[in-house]
Protein backbone atom coordinates (compact mmCIF):
# COMPACT_ATOMS: atom_id res chain seq x y z
CA UNK A 1 0.00 0.00 0.00
CA UNK A 2 1.49 3.05 -0.87
CA UNK A 3 1.26 6.37 1.74
CA UNK A 4 -1.44 8.98 0.48
CA UNK A 5 -1.39 12.35 0.21
CA UNK A 6 -2.84 14.17 3.13
CA UNK A 7 -5.71 16.17 1.59
CA UNK A 8 -8.57 17.80 3.07
CA UNK A 9 -11.67 15.88 2.82
CA UNK A 10 -15.00 16.81 1.40
CA UNK A 11 -17.86 15.60 1.45
CA UNK A 12 -19.90 14.74 -2.42
CA UNK A 13 -23.54 13.53 -1.77
CA UNK A 14 -23.43 10.60 0.31
CA UNK A 15 -19.30 9.93 0.04
CA UNK A 16 -16.68 11.21 1.19
CA UNK A 17 -13.36 12.30 -0.65
CA UNK A 18 -9.97 13.40 0.25
CA UNK A 19 -7.55 12.23 3.37
CA UNK A 20 -7.39 8.35 4.32
CA UNK A 21 -10.83 7.87 2.43
CA UNK A 22 -10.71 5.08 -0.53
CA UNK A 23 -10.19 6.29 -4.32
CA UNK A 24 -13.43 7.13 -5.93
CA UNK A 25 -14.27 6.39 -9.05
CA UNK A 26 -15.68 8.19 -11.53
CA UNK A 27 -17.28 8.87 -15.12
CA UNK A 28 -19.62 11.18 -17.43
CA UNK A 29 -22.40 10.26 -19.16
CA UNK A 30 -22.48 10.83 -22.72
CA UNK A 31 -26.70 11.03 -22.99
CA UNK A 32 -28.41 14.32 -23.82
CA UNK A 33 -28.69 15.11 -20.00
CA UNK A 34 -32.29 16.78 -21.11
CA UNK A 35 -33.37 13.09 -22.00
CA UNK A 36 -33.58 11.86 -18.29
CA UNK A 37 -34.76 8.28 -19.14
CA UNK A 38 -31.57 7.66 -21.02
CA UNK A 39 -29.32 9.24 -19.12
CA UNK A 40 -30.80 7.50 -15.59
CA UNK A 41 -30.72 3.91 -17.46
CA UNK A 42 -26.72 4.77 -18.37
CA UNK A 43 -25.85 5.90 -14.66
CA UNK A 44 -27.82 2.72 -13.09
CA UNK A 45 -25.88 0.89 -15.50
CA UNK A 46 -22.35 2.35 -14.14
CA UNK A 47 -23.52 1.79 -10.71
CA UNK A 48 -23.71 -1.79 -11.52
CA UNK A 49 -20.57 -2.20 -12.38
CA UNK A 50 -19.22 0.04 -9.51
CA UNK A 51 -19.22 3.48 -9.91
CA UNK A 52 -19.13 5.99 -7.38
CA UNK A 53 -19.75 9.26 -8.99
CA UNK A 54 -21.00 10.60 -11.81
CA UNK A 55 -21.32 13.40 -14.00
CA UNK A 56 -23.45 15.66 -16.71
CA UNK A 57 -22.83 17.67 -18.95
CA UNK A 58 -24.96 21.12 -18.05
CA UNK A 59 -25.17 22.69 -21.74
CA UNK A 60 -28.57 24.71 -21.12
CA UNK A 61 -31.83 25.69 -18.77
CA UNK A 62 -33.25 22.15 -19.95
CA UNK A 63 -30.51 20.31 -18.77
CA UNK A 64 -29.83 22.21 -15.76
CA UNK A 65 -33.49 21.22 -14.94
CA UNK A 66 -33.55 17.55 -15.09
CA UNK A 67 -31.03 17.67 -12.66
CA UNK A 68 -33.76 16.96 -9.78
CA UNK A 69 -35.67 14.20 -11.73
CA UNK A 70 -32.32 12.71 -12.93
CA UNK A 71 -31.60 12.64 -9.02
CA UNK A 72 -34.55 10.46 -8.22
CA UNK A 73 -33.60 7.40 -10.20
CA UNK A 74 -30.30 7.25 -9.15
CA UNK A 75 -28.25 5.89 -5.84
CA UNK A 76 -24.88 7.86 -6.39
CA UNK A 77 -23.58 11.08 -6.21
CA UNK A 78 -24.46 13.29 -9.35
CA UNK A 79 -21.84 16.31 -10.44
CA UNK A 80 -23.29 18.89 -12.91
CA UNK A 81 -19.98 20.10 -15.67
CA UNK A 82 -20.79 24.03 -16.15
CA UNK A 83 -18.77 26.19 -18.22
CA UNK A 84 -19.31 30.31 -18.57
CA UNK A 85 -22.72 30.30 -17.67
CA UNK A 86 -23.12 31.14 -13.74
CA UNK A 87 -27.29 30.92 -14.17
CA UNK A 88 -26.87 26.94 -14.89
CA UNK A 89 -25.00 26.28 -11.64
CA UNK A 90 -27.58 28.14 -9.71
CA UNK A 91 -30.36 26.05 -11.25
CA UNK A 92 -28.48 22.93 -10.79
CA UNK A 93 -27.44 23.46 -7.31
CA UNK A 94 -31.50 24.51 -6.46
CA UNK A 95 -32.48 21.05 -8.03
CA UNK A 96 -30.47 19.13 -5.58
CA UNK A 97 -26.91 18.48 -7.47
CA UNK A 98 -24.37 16.91 -5.61
CA UNK A 99 -21.36 18.91 -6.99
CA UNK A 100 -20.14 21.37 -9.36
CA UNK A 101 -17.37 21.44 -11.83
CA UNK A 102 -17.15 25.18 -12.56
CA UNK A 103 -14.04 27.74 -13.30
CA UNK A 104 -15.13 31.00 -11.37
CA UNK A 105 -12.31 32.68 -13.08
CA UNK A 106 -14.24 32.22 -15.98
CA UNK A 107 -17.34 34.39 -14.83
CA UNK A 108 -17.26 37.83 -15.22
CA UNK A 109 -19.90 38.73 -12.66
CA UNK A 110 -18.85 38.68 -9.60
CA UNK A 111 -22.35 38.75 -7.91
CA UNK A 112 -23.15 35.75 -9.47
CA UNK A 113 -19.60 33.97 -8.31
CA UNK A 114 -20.84 34.94 -4.80
CA UNK A 115 -24.57 33.82 -4.91
CA UNK A 116 -23.13 30.33 -6.57
CA UNK A 117 -20.36 30.11 -3.23
CA UNK A 118 -23.38 31.20 -0.73
CA UNK A 119 -25.79 28.67 -2.29
CA UNK A 120 -23.13 25.78 -2.43
CA UNK A 121 -22.06 26.71 1.65
CA UNK A 122 -25.53 26.65 2.11
CA UNK A 123 -26.36 23.38 0.82
CA UNK A 124 -22.85 22.11 1.05
CA UNK A 125 -22.34 21.37 -2.19
CA UNK A 126 -18.12 21.27 -3.04
CA UNK A 127 -17.03 22.61 -6.28
CA UNK A 128 -14.39 20.86 -8.39
CA UNK A 129 -12.08 23.28 -10.21
CA UNK A 130 -10.99 22.05 -13.33
CA UNK A 131 -7.54 23.22 -15.13
CA UNK A 132 -6.58 21.33 -18.64
CA UNK A 133 -3.51 22.15 -20.51
CA UNK A 134 -5.48 23.30 -23.71
CA UNK A 135 -7.24 25.77 -22.17
CA UNK A 136 -5.17 27.90 -20.36
CA UNK A 137 -5.51 31.51 -20.72
CA UNK A 138 -4.30 32.77 -24.20
CA UNK A 139 -0.84 33.55 -24.50
CA UNK A 140 0.13 31.68 -22.04
CA UNK A 141 3.24 29.07 -22.08
CA UNK A 142 1.69 24.98 -21.66
CA UNK A 143 4.16 23.72 -19.03
CA UNK A 144 2.68 22.75 -15.62
CA UNK A 145 3.87 25.68 -13.16
CA UNK A 146 1.50 27.78 -15.39
CA UNK A 147 -1.34 24.74 -15.06
CA UNK A 148 -0.96 25.54 -11.16
CA UNK A 149 -0.74 29.41 -11.65
CA UNK A 150 -4.47 29.28 -13.28
CA UNK A 151 -5.81 26.78 -11.00
CA UNK A 152 -4.54 28.91 -7.83
CA UNK A 153 -6.51 32.30 -9.20
CA UNK A 154 -9.71 30.18 -9.44
CA UNK A 155 -8.99 28.66 -5.77
CA UNK A 156 -8.03 32.46 -4.17
CA UNK A 157 -11.63 33.24 -5.42
CA UNK A 158 -13.39 30.68 -3.70
CA UNK A 159 -11.18 31.51 -0.71
CA UNK A 160 -11.81 34.69 -0.40
CA UNK A 161 -15.40 34.18 -0.24
CA UNK A 162 -14.64 31.69 2.82
CA UNK A 163 -15.46 28.37 0.40
CA UNK A 164 -12.94 25.66 1.14
CA UNK A 165 -15.10 22.34 -0.08
CA UNK A 166 -12.51 22.54 -3.47
CA UNK A 167 -11.94 19.71 -5.45
CA UNK A 168 -9.08 20.13 -7.59
CA UNK A 169 -8.05 18.64 -11.56
CA UNK A 170 -5.38 19.56 -13.72
CA UNK A 171 -5.25 17.71 -16.62
CA UNK A 172 -3.26 17.15 -19.49
CA UNK A 173 -3.87 14.55 -22.29
CA UNK A 174 0.17 14.26 -22.15
CA UNK A 175 1.52 11.93 -19.24
CA UNK A 176 4.78 13.33 -18.57
CA UNK A 177 2.83 16.92 -18.25
CA UNK A 178 -0.13 15.58 -16.31
CA UNK A 179 2.75 14.50 -13.91
CA UNK A 180 4.78 17.20 -13.46
CA UNK A 181 1.35 19.01 -12.96
CA UNK A 182 -0.15 16.96 -10.37
CA UNK A 183 2.63 16.32 -8.07
CA UNK A 184 3.25 20.48 -8.22
CA UNK A 185 -0.42 20.53 -7.10
CA UNK A 186 -0.21 18.04 -4.26
CA UNK A 187 2.31 20.34 -3.02
CA UNK A 188 0.69 23.04 -3.07
CA UNK A 189 -2.61 22.86 -2.49
CA UNK A 190 -4.90 20.87 0.53
CA UNK A 191 -7.58 19.88 -1.79
CA UNK A 192 -8.67 16.31 -3.26
CA UNK A 193 -7.51 15.17 -6.25
CA UNK A 194 -9.15 14.85 -9.02
CA UNK A 195 -6.60 12.30 -11.58
CA UNK A 196 -7.09 11.47 -15.27
CA UNK A 197 -5.27 11.82 -18.43
CA UNK A 198 -7.97 14.02 -20.34
CA UNK A 199 -8.72 13.32 -24.15
CA UNK A 200 -6.63 10.03 -23.81
CA UNK A 201 -8.08 8.59 -26.33
CA UNK A 202 -10.03 5.44 -27.72
CA UNK A 203 -10.56 2.40 -25.67
CA UNK A 204 -7.19 0.97 -27.21
CA UNK A 205 -4.65 4.07 -27.15
CA UNK A 206 -6.53 5.46 -23.93
CA UNK A 207 -6.72 2.75 -22.35
CA UNK A 208 -2.47 2.41 -22.06
CA UNK A 209 -1.86 6.43 -21.82
CA UNK A 210 -4.35 6.13 -18.69
CA UNK A 211 -3.26 2.93 -17.28
CA UNK A 212 0.39 4.39 -17.19
CA UNK A 213 -0.05 7.86 -16.62
CA UNK A 214 -2.40 7.20 -13.54
CA UNK A 215 -0.32 4.02 -11.92
CA UNK A 216 2.53 6.73 -11.48
CA UNK A 217 0.38 9.24 -10.28
CA UNK A 218 -1.00 6.51 -7.70
CA UNK A 219 2.07 5.09 -6.83
CA UNK A 220 3.30 8.60 -5.78
CA UNK A 221 0.19 8.46 -3.53
CA UNK A 222 -1.62 11.15 -5.27
CA UNK A 223 -5.20 11.06 -6.32
CA UNK A 224 -8.09 11.35 -4.38
CA UNK A 225 -10.90 10.46 -7.35
CA UNK A 226 -10.15 8.75 -10.68
CA UNK A 227 -11.42 8.89 -14.34
CA UNK A 228 -10.38 7.15 -17.32
CA UNK A 229 -11.28 9.30 -19.81
CA UNK A 230 -11.70 7.35 -23.46
CA UNK A 231 -13.80 8.37 -26.61
CA UNK A 232 -16.12 5.78 -25.88
CA UNK A 233 -19.00 3.93 -24.19
CA UNK A 234 -18.65 5.66 -19.86
CA UNK A 235 -18.70 1.68 -18.75
CA UNK A 236 -15.22 0.83 -19.96
CA UNK A 237 -13.91 4.08 -18.43
CA UNK A 238 -15.44 2.41 -15.01
CA UNK A 239 -13.91 -1.01 -15.86
CA UNK A 240 -10.70 0.00 -16.67
CA UNK A 241 -10.41 2.42 -13.63
CA UNK A 242 -11.35 -0.67 -11.30
CA UNK A 243 -8.17 -2.70 -13.24
CA UNK A 244 -5.96 0.11 -12.39
CA UNK A 245 -6.83 0.48 -9.06
CA UNK A 246 -7.21 -3.06 -8.35
CA UNK A 247 -3.44 -3.69 -10.06
CA UNK A 248 -2.41 -1.09 -7.46
CA UNK A 249 -4.00 -2.59 -4.47
CA UNK A 250 -6.27 0.18 -3.38
CA UNK A 251 -9.81 -1.31 -4.22
CA UNK A 252 -11.59 -4.13 -2.02
CA UNK A 253 -13.83 -6.94 -3.21
CA UNK A 254 -12.30 -6.69 -6.90
CA UNK A 255 -11.93 -10.00 -8.54
CA UNK A 256 -8.98 -11.31 -10.59
CA UNK A 257 -9.31 -12.75 -13.77
CA UNK A 258 -6.37 -14.63 -15.00
CA UNK A 259 -6.50 -15.98 -19.07
CA UNK A 260 -4.08 -17.31 -21.95
CA UNK A 261 -3.76 -15.79 -24.58
CA UNK A 262 -4.23 -19.31 -26.69
CA UNK A 263 -2.09 -20.80 -29.44
CA UNK A 264 -2.67 -24.27 -31.54
CA UNK A 265 -3.25 -26.68 -28.27
CA UNK A 266 -6.60 -24.82 -27.85
CA UNK A 267 -9.45 -26.54 -28.77
CA UNK A 268 -12.56 -24.51 -27.79
CA UNK A 269 -13.68 -21.04 -28.63
CA UNK A 270 -11.93 -19.66 -25.36
CA UNK A 271 -11.47 -15.43 -26.83
CA UNK A 272 -15.30 -14.71 -26.55
CA UNK A 273 -15.40 -17.33 -23.12
CA UNK A 274 -12.44 -15.20 -22.02
CA UNK A 275 -14.54 -11.79 -22.81
CA UNK A 276 -17.90 -13.18 -21.12
CA UNK A 277 -16.28 -14.04 -17.75
CA UNK A 278 -14.92 -10.89 -17.60
CA UNK A 279 -17.98 -9.18 -17.97
CA UNK A 280 -19.80 -11.04 -15.15
CA UNK A 281 -16.57 -10.47 -12.77
CA UNK A 282 -17.19 -6.76 -13.34
CA UNK A 283 -20.48 -7.18 -11.71
CA UNK A 284 -19.18 -9.85 -8.92
CA UNK A 285 -18.23 -8.41 -5.62
CA UNK A 286 -15.45 -10.34 -3.93
CA UNK A 287 -12.07 -10.89 -3.96
CA UNK A 288 -11.69 -14.56 -5.70
CA UNK A 289 -9.12 -15.20 -8.80
CA UNK A 290 -10.54 -16.98 -11.38
CA UNK A 291 -8.77 -18.56 -14.67
CA UNK A 292 -9.82 -19.32 -18.31
CA UNK A 293 -7.08 -21.36 -19.66
CA UNK A 294 -6.76 -22.97 -23.11
CA UNK A 295 -5.84 -26.03 -22.34
CA UNK A 296 -5.01 -29.01 -19.81
CA UNK A 297 -1.20 -28.80 -20.63
CA UNK A 298 -0.56 -25.63 -18.80
CA UNK A 299 -3.90 -24.44 -17.63
CA UNK A 300 -3.98 -25.92 -14.42
CA UNK A 301 -0.53 -25.36 -14.08
CA UNK A 302 -0.41 -22.04 -14.31
CA UNK A 303 -4.09 -21.11 -12.84
CA UNK A 304 -2.92 -23.16 -9.89
CA UNK A 305 -3.27 -20.24 -7.75
CA UNK A 306 -6.69 -19.37 -8.77
CA UNK A 307 -9.61 -20.34 -6.10
CA UNK A 308 -11.41 -21.47 -9.57
CA UNK A 309 -10.51 -22.20 -13.37
CA UNK A 310 -11.50 -23.82 -16.41
CA UNK A 311 -8.81 -25.24 -18.89
CA UNK A 312 -9.66 -26.70 -22.39
CA UNK A 313 -10.25 -30.04 -24.13
CA UNK A 314 -11.65 -30.85 -27.03
CA UNK A 315 -14.93 -29.84 -27.02
CA UNK A 316 -15.00 -30.35 -23.34
CA UNK A 317 -13.57 -28.30 -20.31
CA UNK A 318 -12.42 -29.63 -16.69
CA UNK A 319 -13.36 -27.01 -13.83
CA UNK A 320 -10.46 -26.63 -10.97
CA UNK A 321 -10.16 -25.37 -7.72
CA UNK A 322 -6.78 -24.66 -6.09
CA UNK A 323 -5.17 -26.64 -8.83
CA UNK A 324 -7.30 -29.76 -8.17
CA UNK A 325 -9.62 -30.99 -10.82
CA UNK A 326 -13.56 -31.51 -9.65
CA UNK A 327 -15.38 -32.11 -12.59
CA UNK A 328 -15.65 -32.29 -16.38
CA UNK A 329 -18.27 -30.23 -18.43
CA UNK A 330 -19.40 -29.79 -22.08
CA UNK A 331 -17.61 -26.48 -24.20
CA UNK A 332 -22.01 -25.16 -24.18
CA UNK A 333 -21.96 -25.09 -20.32
CA UNK A 334 -18.77 -23.64 -19.36
CA UNK A 335 -20.05 -20.25 -19.03
CA UNK A 336 -22.87 -20.68 -17.02
CA UNK A 337 -21.61 -23.42 -15.13
CA UNK A 338 -18.31 -20.95 -13.92
CA UNK A 339 -20.77 -18.28 -13.29
CA UNK A 340 -22.76 -20.73 -10.74
CA UNK A 341 -19.07 -21.70 -8.98
CA UNK A 342 -18.55 -18.08 -8.51
CA UNK A 343 -21.54 -17.10 -7.48
CA UNK A 344 -21.20 -20.03 -4.21
CA UNK A 345 -17.79 -18.98 -3.88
Amino acid sequence: MFLRNQTRVVKVGNRYLGGDNPILIQSMCNTKTKDVEATINQILALEKLGCDIIRVAVLDKEDAYSIHKIKEGIHIPLVADIHFDPELAIIAIKEGVDKIRLNPGNIRDKDKIKEIVELCKERKIPIRIGVNAGSLPKGWEVNASNMIKAAKEHIEILEDLGFYDIVLSIKASNIKLSLEAYKLASETFPYPLHIGITEAGTAFKGLITSSIGLSKLLELGIGNTIRVSLTGDPLDEVKAAKVILNEEGLIENMPILTSCPTCGRTQIDLIPLAKKVEEYLYTVNKPIHVAVMGCVVNGIGEGKEADLGIAGGKGTAVIFKKGEIVRTIKEEDILEELKKEIDSM
